[in-house]
């Protein structure tokens, strides 16, 4: 598997996760959903923000790329987050078809990279003002291994509440070779 079919399979491996967390976390009354769990974003539902947040400030770097990724223009035009822990939605229902939104962007884009893409060193600055020069493949499996972190943790927080998420490895998506 080449690295853009990699990037492609983690795309649909979000996706894929994101519905699944997103089903059984639609299963919770709104008093679960917001209860300080004490996890690094608070609740079930700050943790789902901070996962839109985060994918947002990524994305709109990846918008700069020389490809111009025609899929991330909408994704670059909406409003930069401000904080990690910014809650961009309140209701579960109104995150959730953004996420489902995002998730198409995410997939559309994948099939637009292209294995020259990259080695291109992406320029961008953090949320802190830092500026940051990387590897633009190395940025992209950070971007997916960031989802797939605090997904765990949502899993986690939505396990305690007595929800079972089901199957949630990539394994479940890998082609059996022939």
């Amino acid at each position: 598997m080449g690295c853009t079919q990699h990037i492609r399979l983690m795309a649909e491996y979000n996706a894929w996760m994101n519905i699944k967390v997103f089903t059984a976390a639609l299963t919770l009354p709104e008093t679960e959903l917001v209860a300080d769990k004490k996890a690094f974003f608070g609740s079930i539902i700050g943790t789902l923000n901070h996962l839109l947040v985060a994918d947002t400030l990524w994305l709109k770097r990846f918008a700069g790329h020389p490809a111009l990724y025609t899929a991330l223009g909408p994704v670059a035009r909406l409003p930069t987050p401000t904080a990690l822990d910014q809650q961009l939605f309140t209701d579960l229902q109104g995150l959730y078809e953004h996420r489902q939104w995002l998730d198409t962007v995410i997939v559309e884009w994948a099939e637009a990279i292209t294995e020259p893409d990259l080695t291109h060193i992406l320029h961008y600055v953090s949320t802190k003002g830092v500026p940051g020069d990387k590897d633009f493949f190395s940025l992209i499996m950070h971007f997916f291994n960031h989802q797939t972190h605090h997904r765990g943790q949502a899993t986690t927080l939505l396990c305690q509440a007595g929800v079972d998420v089901g199957v949630t490895d990539l394994v479940a998506l890998i082609p059996n070779a022939l």
